[in-house]
């Protein structure tokens, strides 16, 4: 049955890779309050209560609320790093198992236990700080090759989620565009984009038209 298998939280560290200190260093704890955080500029950053969040203009906000990452894909990370994963090691807030995370639908939804429910919403896009935090040589081109990022979750119903929770499927969209087609579409894969950019499928306005734009700007250079 696909439940959670850890809920972890981040606190304030020093990160050498930006300016802002940073909550990439997740710990499990024994649960979590999920609430919307709002909007990304302005808003309480993350949707999980004391989470921390350093760099608010690149992360958190209500579409990128809740991070979840397969256990399934930290286990394959392992063998090929020659190394143990703990959960939280990619900053994942829900660790899960049992669950096709990485090729879950956009607008898909997901009930996680008796109260809450969650969004779908796209892809995790690597940075220096993930680098950083890894210590893994060619560390972004490795994930970014791989395909598989885990998906960011907006909260439609808050509540308290704690492992062991089950995690129900409610609702499927008929779209077909999946988590790793929205990052392919994110590094230029021109048919990525214009699936994505054609079905609508992008809460974010200003991710969609920026989207929307690259794809033009692309096609009349071809």
């Amino acid at each position: 049955m696909a439940h959670i298998v850890s809920v972890n939280v981040g606190t304030s560290r020093p990160n050498r890779a930006k300016n802002t200190p940073t909550g990439i260093h997740k710990q499990p704890v024994d649960q979590i309050e999920l609430r919307p955080p709002g909007p990304k500029h302005g808003g309480l950053g993350s949707g999980v209560v004391g989470d921390f969040i350093g760099d608010r203009q690149h992360h958190g906000g209500d579409n990128q609320a809740v991070y979840a990452v397969a256990r399934e894909e930290l286990d394959w990370w392992g063998s090929e790093l020659g190394r143990q994963l703990d959960d939280g090691m990619f900053g994942e807030n829900l660790t899960t198992v049992g669950l096709d995370t990485d090729h879950a639908l956009i607008g898909e939804r997901w009930q996680v236990g008796r109260q809450v429910v969650l969004r779908v919403e796209g892809p995790r896009i690597p940075c220096g700080t993930f680098r950083m935090h890894m210590g893994e040589a060619g560390w972004l081109k490795r994930f970014v090759a791989h395909g598989l990022s885990g998906a960011y979750l907006s909260i439609e119903r808050p509540g308290v989620v704690k492992d062991g929770d089950a995690i129900t499927v409610l609702s499927r969209p008929d779209h077909g565009i999946d988590v790793p087609t929205v990052f392919r579409a994110f590094y230029d894969d021109i048919e990525a984009m214009r699936a994505v950019v054609d079905s609508g499928v992008l809460s974010d306005p200003e991710e969609a038209a920026a989207l929307a734009a690259r794809l033009e700007s692309l096609d009349r250079t071809r």
